[in-house]
């Protein structure tokens, strides 16, 4: 299994993590790239980059949970790869749960009959480190109990389950990447935008900080290109169907750490930090143990949170 003159499907291309994978994929030499996405949080201006490099790049502006809309958007066409990030975010699922639950789902299982019929050779699915839920123990192993505190992780427990049981069933070529909270340049700053950009927003519109609950929950912070390179690597390995791999950097950083962070890149520390109600099912402590990763796929991150968090910050400056 080769990307170079590949043809690839990627699903929610055009946010966050999925335009930087268009770019890892660009840049691999892929031969041809469809992306679907229904630009609910991304805009196509974040796979200018890739288009460069691959200026027949199809979009189809798709929701994936319409069953006849995807069929007639991907009709005839057949894929070596399948890169599937298509879905609808955590806090969304504190608004409308049953939708999230639902489209989460039915997205995932759009892909899964496309492998079933034999129109993608291989589905790299990406999952969530919140389907953890609050950490056990840590580091956090692909063993750990799957204990989701959220519509939005239970949504994705479903995802994942569905792409290993179609696995098993069906005898699809499919893996699950599990990536604990990424962060880097494009992550959204608009409707149901995660930590770093509203505190870097916050802090270029010199305002106060809000961090919800004591700031003592801890994530593990894994710059976007590590994933995306995790990814690629994972699409090309043999002997990976039916496994998942966690990707991290297997530390863990407080809240509290984190906005300190961000203010000191920035040379805000002048602002004000305060602390407002908890979130409603906010995991407790997280920390990605990425052994098998490390053994399997010779995965190491190579961006740190401090060099990647100063990448971050540039890139957000140079978009005001």
């Amino acid at each position: 299994m080769q990307l170079k003159g590949s043809r690839v499907l990627l699903t929610g291309g055009v946010g966050f993590i999925g335009s930087h994978v268009a770019d890892a994929l660009a840049a691999a030499g892929v031969r041809e790239l469809v992306i679907a996405d229904d630009l609910s949080l991304g805009r196509e201006a974040n796979f200018a980059g890739a288009r460069r490099v691959l200026p027949a790049l199809v979009f189809h502006r798709l929701d994936l949970s319409d069953d006849a809309a995807s069929a007639a958007a991907l009709e005839g066409q057949d894929f070596d790869f399948c890169f599937h990030l298509a879905v609808i975010p955590l806090p969304a699922s504190l608004v409308e749960p049953k939708k999230v639950v639902d489209r989460n789902v039915r997205m995932t299982t759009t892909v899964c009959e496309l492998a079933r019929a034999g129109r993608i050779r291989r589905l790299v699915h990406f999952s969530s480190s919140e389907v953890y839920g609050t950490a056990r123990a840590v580091p956090m192993t692909e063993e750990h109990p799957l204990e989701a505190e959220t519509p939005y992780a239970a949504s994705k427990v479903g995802a994942d389950s569905a792409v290993l049981s179609y696995h098993r069933t069906f005898g699809i070529d499919a893996v699950v990447l599990r990536p604990f909270n990424n962060f880097g340049p494009r992550q959204n700053d608009k409707s149901y935008a995660g930590i770093i950009p509203i505190v870097i927003t916050r802090a270029m519109a010199n305002q106060s900080i809000t961090i919800f609950g004591d700031g003592a929950q801890t994530r593990d912070f894994v710059f976007v290109e590590d994933t995306a390179r995790a990814a690629l690597g994972l699409a090309e390995r043999d002997g990976v169907a039916g496994k998942v791999f966690n990707v991290g950097s297997g530390r863990e950083t407080s809240v509290n750490d984190l906005v300190r962070l961000i203010l000191g890149v920035m040379q805000r520390t002048d602002l004000p930090v305060e602390h407002g109600p908890e979130r409603p099912g906010d995991v407790r402590r997280h920390c990605a143990g990425i052994e098998r990763a490390a053994r399997e796929l010779d995965f190491a991150p190579r961006v740190g949170l401090r060099d990647g968090m100063e990448r971050t910050v540039a890139w957000y400056l140079g978009t005001r």
